[in-house]
């Protein structure tokens, strides 16, 4: 049986360790159901390699799959099975739930409104549940629609994944800078929000945005210039390939200016993940950082003010 003030994190496919090593940093007590859900002690600070968090952890036990699922439904509509055991049992007790669509979803697609809750089965008649999660997509799996035509790289979705998630984006009149933003996944994005995109980097990118009125670009290193030059935006985004701390130090460079009001910035970890520089970019009062569903070794690090 599970203790009060319990949560369930479920790491990111192969990000395991990171998750433990997370918990272990902060001295939190945990346990393993499978390689990739844990439970652990509530923490007001969320790990940032979970998928997605069961905030409030809670059980119950039941005698049959009607009454399992009549429970669920009586607590609320909209919830996601993660199976660890059991999985035919647990099957048919999510048959019985409100079917909820899992299709690919579309740019800026308008989020549910309503909580989305997330169990499984401890044995034959025992469930963990949460009714509230840190995800309104089932087990906090953002898929979308993707355009394979018109971005020049993949690295696209990962906006596409924080605009949609967080609800959060350029406007119009906005001023947005790119930094490494070669071959332009990114750009291309931002280009389809602002009208005012500088995008930095040593080398060109892709020849269809060369050509684009809305995008200004400056062949220079990242790291090269002035932020005073540049003057004031209103967003800085990198989803530069460097070592974590020299990221920091960039970010340093504009915060310490005043010339970035909104950052939005991938780390990207090399062998080991770099927790301490991680632990540095926490300290930045009003930082998120988050493990998107469409990041690799990396986080995703963002200050909106």
């Amino acid at each position: 049986m599970i203790d009060l003030m319990q949560q369930a994190h479920l790491a990111p496919y192969g990000f395991e360790k990171e998750l433990k090593h997370e918990l272990d940093r902060q001295n939190i007590s945990y346990k393993n159901l499978n390689e990739r859900l844990f439970i652990a002690d509530q923490s007001d600070q969320l790990p940032c390699f979970a998928q997605v968090s069961w905030l409030n952890l809670e059980s119950f036990n039941f005698n049959s799959i009607n009454e399992a699922a009549q429970r669920l439904k009586s607590i609320q509509r909209n919830w996601s099975l993660y199976s660890i055991n059991h999985h035919r049992r647990a099957k048919l007790i999510e048959e019985k739930l409100p079917f909820i669509k899992q299709k690919p979803k579309e740019f800026l697609f308008k989020s549910p409104t309503q909580p989305m809750g997330a169990w499984t089965l401890e044995n034959e008649k025992t469930i963990f549940y949460s009714k509230n999660t840190t995800s309104v997509m089932p087990l906090g799996e953002w898929n979308f629609i993707e355009d394979k035509i018109n971005p020049p790289s993949r690295a696209y979705l990962k906006l596409w994944e924080f605009f949609t998630r967080f609800h959060v984006y350029p406007l119009a009149h906005e001023k947005v800078i790119d930094l490494g933003s070669c071959p332009g996944g990114w750009t291309w994005v931002l280009s389809q929000l602002s009208d005012h995109v500088l995008s930095v980097d040593k080398a060109p990118l892709d020849q269809k945005l060369m050509n684009d009125p809305k995008i200004t670009f400056m062949q220079e290193s990242a790291f090269g210039i002035d932020p005073l030059k540049i003057g004031p935006v209103d967003w800085l985004f990198s989803d530069i390939i460097c070592y974590p701390d020299k990221l920091y130090d960039l970010v340093m460079s504009w915060l310490n200016k005043d010339s970035a009001r909104n950052f939005v910035c991938t780390l990207k970890f090399q062998a080991e993940t770099d927790f301490s520089t991680i632990d540095k970019f926490r300290q930045i009062p009003g930082s998120n950082l988050t493990h998107l569903f469409c990041n690799k070794h990396e986080l995703t690090w963002s200050l909106i003010r």
